[in-house]
């Protein structure tokens, strides 16, 4: 029987990958018999040795160190197949009319920077036929209360997905996002996003938040080979968020 999603041969490098999607979608890759290498701001031998990847240290809102990072990979591995850009921040819940171009800067240095340093230098190491895929959000498909620096920063990344998608196309390279809602990871709880994650535990037709394995499910199956005609698309794992309302918001809303 075919070995079906199968990453062996294969070698991939996750940013953010110490932590939360990130790790969870670095263990299922290393799983299917990639070669692994996870970055993050802080160095984490001990979390990668644990399932037997490679650890490097990486700011992703820093070109030279996206660069370093890819450069150092190809090294370890002799090859690079798949990067996933994953490295993501929030600044915070505010109004828009409350907000500071800080937040802005520190939402788009690393969730829409990050991604388009990643593609840039990723690319220039892969093969032809390597895969891409960009963590974004539902925040990066409608609008968000509370939230207008994180969904500026995740919109910009999928317009660079797909912008890349068709430009390196001609190397066979893929290039596809996904875009979950909130995910049981620390980021999802931190202070200040309680409102959010009450919305979406009533609002979700599931009736809750995704968990990170979920999320590197999905990624897993677009970096499979058996997944090479899937190119320049955002899609939503969000348990029926973007479809509509669950039927308790529904009836939460017509009662009110």
């Amino acid at each position: 029987m075919t070995n079906f999603f199968t990453l062996t041969g294969k070698s991939a490098v996750v940013t953010g990958g110490t932590s939360g999607i990130g790790l969870a979608t670095a263990k299922r890759l290393k799983a299917a018999g990639a070669d692994v290498a996870i970055a993050g701001r802080r160095p984490a031998d001990d979390v990668a040795e644990s399932f037997g990847a490679t650890a490097f240290a990486c700011d992703v809102s820093d070109e030279d160190q996206v660069a370093a990072l890819m450069q150092g990979v190809v090294a370890a591995f002799g090859r690079l197949d798949i990067v996933v850009n994953c490295a993501g921040v929030n600044a915070g819940y505010n109004e828009l009319i409350n907000s500071e171009k800080q937040d802005f800067d520190f939402n788009y240095n690393v969730n829409t920077m990050g991604v388009v340093y990643g593609i840039k230098h990723g690319a220039r190491h892969m093969s032809d036929g390597g895969r891409i895929v960009n963590v974004s959000s539902v925040a990066g498909l409608q609008g968000v209360a509370y939230l207008a620096p994180y969904v500026a920063s995740k919109w910009a990344a999928i317009g660079i997905t797909r912008t890349a998608a068709i430009e390196l196309a001609n190397r066979n390279i893929r290039v596809n996002a996904v875009c979950p809602t909130s995910v049981n990871t620390p980021m999802a709880h931190a202070e200040g996003g309680e409102a959010q994650l009450e919305m979406e535990y009533k609002a979700v037709p599931l009736g809750r938040i995704a968990e990170p394995e979920e999320i590197a499910a999905l990624i897993h199956f677009l970096v499979a080979e058996d997944c090479n005609f899937i190119n320049g698309q955002a899609i939503a794992v969000d348990g029926g968020f973007t479809a509509g309302l669950s039927q308790v918001a529904y009836d939460t809303l017509a009662s009110s």
